[in-house]
């Protein structure tokens, strides 16, 4: 072996060692961003797709590959791509949808509120229009969709943050009966809950970031398909626009989905407990909660008993004031911009998830000043019950302060 100055040994030294014979139990994270080949030829084989492996981690990587494996399994799909966020999930999910100019996309009026910028504000500028409709009304939906002939129809189960639960395999039959694609976004549900392409959906997406990473410590989302036909513009969107998954998050969010029947199990638990306690208090308006929806379309497409791990509320006094000082009132129960985490959060959807929809917009939807959703975490149900209704007691005494004042 030639031998090399204490300067290049730095830099070689314990490199590039061939693999163990024996499989790992846990997949390791591997954090190269290039892999290395015996020979020109050989490379040029898995660039040509002729040897199936790793070139460029931007093209595939070892620990991404277990998550997009994993998450493909649990929603009985084809294949499965994962990206930077939710929102990258999103983006590449409407791309490999054969969007162009005059393309329409039939959005349910019930999103996220990002998710409407990303229609209006990117797809938008390429000449893609966008309408939208109550997915919740099958004969009008029906009507919109014989009459604009969408190339797309965007949906979530459950939606954000009314908590409405999807009849896809009715919004699917509409959507393939004028030769459109259904997208269910399912970041609520998981699929622990609901597998939309088991009812009929073309894609899924979701926000990794909620409930399948569910520590608070990872950001990532994923698109999986029902035909392996997508795997082609799915992946394509992966490398050109290279919103990809860290191999770090995808390590973290793949020890999450081991937890997740566990965490959703007792979370589903104790969502029921505080939104059947908090239906009768007097300082709530009204509670949104699966459970409390009328027609029936919970039990059909939610895995039973269970309904989900949210609830929203609005208060009785139903303005941004009574909203906030509820919320800076809680002790246990933490303020923030995100859901899906073991520990319950709340957050205020005008005010974050929906702040971009103009306010009469808003109303309209049913998202008033005073709805403050809840994402149940998995501490002592009646602990957390007991820090909302002493926060609910704070802020009506401080309501009263104000209007007497």
């Amino acid at each position: 072996m030639t031998k090399r100055s204490i300067e290049t040994e730095f830099v070689h030294a314990g490199e590039r060692r061939p693999l163990p014979q024996g499989l790992p139990n846990a997949t390791p994270i591997y954090a190269s961003s290039t892999y290395s080949y015996e020979s020109m030829e050989e490379a040029e084989r898995v660039f040509t797709g002729d040897l199936k492996d790793y070139i460029y981690t931007r093209y595939g990587n070892p620990t991404v590959d277990a998550f997009q494996e994993a998450i493909c399994v649990l929603e009985s799909g084809a294949v499965a791509r994962a990206y930077a966020s939710g929102m990258a999930a999103l983006h590449a999910a409407l791309l490999a949808s054969d969007l162009t100019n005059g393309s329409v996309v039939l959005a349910s009026r019930d999103l996220y509120g990002a998710s409407f910028d990303l229609l209006y504000k990117v797809f938008g500028a390429f000449g893609v229009k966008t309408q939208l409709a109550d997915f919740s009304d099958l004969v009008e939906l029906k009507r919109k969709v014989e009459e604009l002939k969408p190339r797309v129809l965007l949906a979530e189960t459950i939606s954000n943050p009314l908590l409405k639960v999807l009849d896809i395999a009715a919004v699917a039959d509409l959507a393939h009966s004028v030769g459109a694609r259904l997208i269910v976004d399912s970041t609520f549900a998981t699929p622990y809950l609901a597998r939309p392409l088991e009812f009929g959906a073309d894609l899924v997406v979701h926000s990794a970031t909620k409930y399948l990473g569910g520590n608070a410590d990872a950001m990532g989302g994923v698109v999986i398909a029902r035909d392996i036909a997508d795997e082609p513009a799915l992946t394509s969107a992966m490398k050109l626009v290279g919103g990809i998954l860290s191999v770090w998050e995808a390590h973290s969010i793949s020890r999450g989905l081991k937890t997740l029947a566990l965490r959703l199990e007792k979370q589903c638990s104790n969502a029921e407990f505080l939104a059947e306690a908090l239906s009768n208090h007097k300082s709530i308006k009204k509670v949104f909660y699966p459970k409390f929806s009328t027609g029936g379309v919970a039990e059909q497409v939610l895995t039973q008993p269970h309904n989900g791990a949210l609830l929203s509320i609005v208060l009785a006094d139903d303005t941004r004031d009574a909203a906030w000082a509820f919320m800076n009132s809680l002790e246990l129960v933490v303020r923030a911009t995100t859901l899906g985490d073991v520990f319950t959060t709340v957050s205020h959807a005008a005010s974050s998830s929906h702040r971009e929809l103009p306010e009469k917009r808003r109303e309209a939807l049913g998202i008033t000043e005073g709805l403050v959703r809840i994402s149940v975490g998995i501490e002592k149900a009646e602990e957390t019950l007991a820090d909302i209704e002493q926060a609910l007691g704070k802020a009506k005494g401080k309501s009263k302060k104000a209007k007497n004042a």
